[in-house]
């Protein structure tokens, strides 16, 4: 079974995309991508969106000041932190561990570079630019065990971000960091979404494949290279491993609700995942393609399952077999029966972005994201979750960076049927988000709203991507195509 990753199938598509322009609401992207470059600042966080947190902060508005003043709080966004770059990383066990090194001084670059752009205060991108630089001067290599994979996931994706937010300030050296990028973070996760470190494709857990995801997207957007981004998109659904959205979301029910596989596994890792992949379609989202919707929105509806699961709720699960060992050696299989229990206690940053996507661009209920966002926040950072690797995850801060205001247009979220679903994109011209503008969608015409919901979800107040990276210009030729195809009716109605 091979894993590669073909042109034919990015290829695909593009034509898809293509084809998916004039069902529902085509929304456009912003100039820059069209013209063939991407939207910068735009891998988690808009120029809109940096806007909108200053904004509301020197306005005093809530929750957006509980959210500052947790990063404001953490020790990593003081300015003046000092960089201690290394020529190697190390990751895993047998191996002289320094990726702790890594990952404080990546979190203590992104906090700068966000706490800047909210105070103004130029000492905070003055540090995060010191950092970056620090490490892209010195920084040769990841090693150690099958954990330099996540290691070049997990901190590429997160460095990325960062740099995306002082990209233009005139001492960042952009070019280097560039190179660094392509040539140590991201040929790791390429090579792991391609050979699995030499196993079978179901031998690592769901996390994985989404690191390494996020490394790949990050850097194609950050070094505007759209096959890059292409082969991430395509790898999202149609990729072979754990990480691709059909297999880490296997089971969808009649209550709206779908299983996380990893729910199988344990918490943390779950809720991992499910940050990951939020990480994903908000890094895809902000360049155009909207994953969030698709496949009838079905990360909405494993996110749903996870947050209810996080919070005691019961939830359903079907036993699966996931085949281990390597490829040409040893072999094995483990059968996971029923979700493992929980600690409702335990709190990630990760939910803010998700419940704020669906809630707010989207209009539509979705009543356990919102218990848990609002359980969670004020959502803190890398260094608020404990002083291990897996406090360092995500980047966190979503109160502060991904609060919003309902978007015009959209449904209210007293309406979880067929004719709220028709609002459900996000609407051209948003007031209240210019970033529907950058981020289009092409809506479902009917199940989003109702399917993802399910029954049992109470009101809060298939999408496809349009693909402007796998091909400029799409949006005029699919709507020449369909100008053609109403023409071509419309003569032979009258004949």
């Amino acid at each position: 079974m091979t894993r590669q990753i073909s042109r034919r199938s990015m290829l695909k598509a593009a034509g898809a995309a293509a084809g998916a322009v004039g069902i529902g609401t085509a929304v456009l992207p912003t100039p820059a991508a069209a013209a063939g470059a991407y939207a910068h600042p735009g891998l988690l966080h808009t120029r809109a969106d940096l806007g909108r947190m200053a904004a509301k902060v020197k306005a005093g508005a809530t929750p957006y000041t509980a959210g500052f003043a947790k990063l404001t709080a953490n020790r990593h966004s003081r300015s003046g932190w000092a960089a201690n770059p290394q020529e190697i990383v190390y990751r895993g066990a047998g191996t002289p561990q320094n990726y702790a090194t890594l990952y404080n001084d990546v979190h203590a670059a992104y906090q700068n570079a966000l706490r800047h752009h909210v105070s103004g205060d130029s000492a905070h991108a003055d540090t995060a630019v010191a950092i970056l630089n620090a490490w892209s001067a010195k920084l040769t290599a990841l090693h150690g065990s099958a954990d330099r994979f996540l290691a070049a996931g997990l901190y590429g994706y997160q460095i990325a971000n960062a740099a995306e937010l002082v990209r233009d300030h005139p001492d960042f050296e952009l070019d280097r960091f560039q190179e660094m990028l392509t040539g140590v973070f991201a040929p790791l996760s390429d090579d792991f979404l391609l050979r699995h470190n030499g196993a079978v494709v179901s031998n690592y857990w769901t996390n994985w494949d989404l690191a390494a995801m996020c490394c790949v997207l990050a850097t194609g957007i950050f070094c505007d290279d759209k096959a890059q981004v292409a082969r991430a998109v395509d790898y999202f659904k149609n990729g072979e491993g754990l990480g691709s959205i059909k297999h880490a979301i296997p089971v969808v029910h009649d209550d709206g609700l779908a299983e996380w596989l990893e729910a199988g596994r344990d918490q943390g890792h779950a809720l991992l995942g499910v940050g990951l992949m939020g990480t994903f379609c908000e890094m895809a989202w902000n360049q155009g393609i909207d994953l969030y919707g698709y496949d009838d929105s079905r990360f909405l509806k494993g996110a749903q399952y996870v947050a209810k699961w996080a919070m005691g709720g019961e939830v359903s699960f079907t036993a699966n077999t996931r085949r281990k060992g390597a490829i040409n050696g040893w072999s094995g299989s483990e059968t996971v029966t029923s979700a493992a229990p929980v600690d409702p206690a335990m709190a990630r940053p990760i939910w803010a972005m998700i419940a704020n996507h669906y809630t707010k661009r989207r209009g539509l209920s979705a009543s356990y994201l919102t218990q848990v966002a609002a359980k969670s926040a004020p959502e803190g950072g890398g260094g608020d979750y404990g002083p291990n690797s897996g406090g360092y995850d995500q980047l966190g801060f979503g109160t502060l960076a991904f609060t919003r205001d309902k978007a015009t247009g959209t449904s209210t979220g007293g309406s979880t049927g067929p004719a709220a679903s028709a609002s459900a994109s996000p609407a051209a011209g948003s007031g209240s988000d210019p970033r529907p503008q950058t981020g289009g969608s092409t809506a479902s015409p009917s199940a989003s709203a109702s399917s993802a919901s399910g029954g049992d979800l109470a009101a809060t107040g298939s999408n496809d991507v349009i693909g402007w990276t796998a091909a400029t210009g799409i949006t005029a030729l699919a709507g020449g195509v369909l100008l053609l195809r109403r023409r071509d009716r419309a003569r032979r109605a009258s004949q």
